[in-house]
């Protein structure tokens, strides 16, 4: 069982639906197209369309099980104190003095873009249950750095 926000399950499910409903008829029809052109041996649309096939089955399954194993997680039921999960933490590297404020989620919400780590990540892993104010050291690829938690807010 995984628990994830609320806005990333139905991010999930919306991806799920558009495969099902959209890529998946998309990909039949150009087999069936590729399958009219004759020899299937050397015929090199049909096999990439196969391939697609095979590729959009194995994501589409991927995420029902995501799914199955989800617990979309009541916010009100979170601390706001403490970093945990859905948390908004804005952060300061000590080494540095670079600020970044990045939102703890589950592993199939995680978007460095968004600005969202996987609450599995190094980073997350030191920073959980810890309160504004405090110093964190974190092991990561690239040596060890220290942060200083500015402030937690729900996310």
């Amino acid at each position: 069982m995984e628990y994830m926000s609320q806005e990333g399950f139905d991010k999930i499910a919306n991806e799920l639906h558009n495969l099902e409903t959209t890529e998946l008829s998309r990909v039949r029809d150009a087999i069936a197209e590729a399958r009219d052109k004759g020899d299937l041996s050397e015929n090199f649309e049909y096999h990439a369309a196969k391939r697609e096939q095979g590729r959009l089955l194995g994501r589409i399954r991927f995420l029902q099980r995501v799914l199955e194993n989800a617990r979309v997680i009541d916010p009100a039921l979170l601390k706001t104190d403490s970093v945990g999960l859905l948390s908004r933490v804005a952060l300061t590297n000590i080494g540095n003095n670079h600020s970044m404020t990045y939102t703890v989620v589950s592993p199939h919400e995680a978007n460095m873009a968004e600005g969202k780590i996987s609450i599995k990540s190094p980073i997350a892993q030191a920073l959980l249950n810890h309160r504004a104010g405090d110093e964190v050291t974190v092991r990561v690829p690239a040596g060890t750095v220290r942060l200083r938690i500015d402030s937690v807010e729900l996310g």
